[in-house]
């Protein structure tokens, strides 16, 4: 993202930038949020310029780390949250039976006593997003010979996904599925799941479903564990 800078204002701490090899091996790590348990966006920023006391201006960033690009806008409001990560997140411990149901987290960033004042208490559940299937990408459509729409699209995966050298990275999942839908004007035409990165929506179909006009494609991969993950979205005219 080399648009307009983001501006942050920090509590404590300095900012600094770095150069593209240190960007690219992972430096400048943070995310961005509206301070609710999923609501957050991992990216990273090479350029940091002092603007004011505590103000800098992030700029040449990359955005949507770790699966977190289903869900950022293409502008977070003035009084989100930022935070500097010194690292990689790591998951709490947290088991499945345990997804979604409120529990009571004490928060320090020292090593005190639990009953120190200087915790804070907040209650909590989460959904358990480093579970959620990553937005499928390149989502592309076109009209066969006999009139059938063929929507193609690439998996990722949220598992071992670094290999450069594989012909595939790893499927991190039960099993291959997506939901595929096809909406107008906000409306849900059709809505199939297919176990392989294609589906053709014949001819006849289109008819039947009234498909005219402009259209939406949305694509999502499902998890046995977790559910649909973000949906990739196509606009496309019939």
């Amino acid at each position: 993202d080399l648009g307009a800078p983001l501006e942050v204002k920090l509590m404590s701490g300095t900012l600094s930038a770095v150069d593209e090899r240190a960007l690219l091996s992972g430096a400048n790590l943070a995310a961005i949020g509206d301070g609710s348990p999923g609501n957050w966006e991992i990216f990273q920023f090479a350029d940091a310029k002092l603007v004011d006391r505590d103000t800098y201006w992030l700029t040449k960033r990359l955005r949507g780390h770790l699966g977190s690009v289903g869900l950022m806008p293409q502008v977070w409001p003035e009084g989100s949250s930022f935070v500097l990560l010194n690292g990689l997140p790591e998951q709490i411990n947290l088991s499945r039976n345990l997804r979604r149901v409120a529990q009571t987290y004490r928060i320090d960033p020292t090593r005190r006593s639990v009953a120190d004042q200087s915790y804070v208490q907040r209650i909590d559940a989460f959904d358990g997003n480093g579970l959620r299937p990553y937005m499928p990408v390149h989502l592309q459509s076109r009209t066969n010979t006999d009139g059938a729409l063929e929507v193609t699209w690439v998996r990722r995966t949220r598992v071992d996904g670094d290999d450069w050298e594989t012909a595939e990275v790893p499927l991190g999942e039960e099993t291959e599925s997506y939901i595929v839908r096809i909406l107008k004007q906000g409306g849900l035409l059709r809505e199939v799941t297919v176990p392989q990165p294609i589906w053709i929506y014949p001819l006849s179909e289109q008819a039947a479903d009234g498909l005219s006009g402009e259209y939406a494609i949305e694509v999502s991969q499902v998890s046995a564990i977790y559910g649909p993950g973000p949906f990739a979205v196509l606009s496309a005219t019939a």
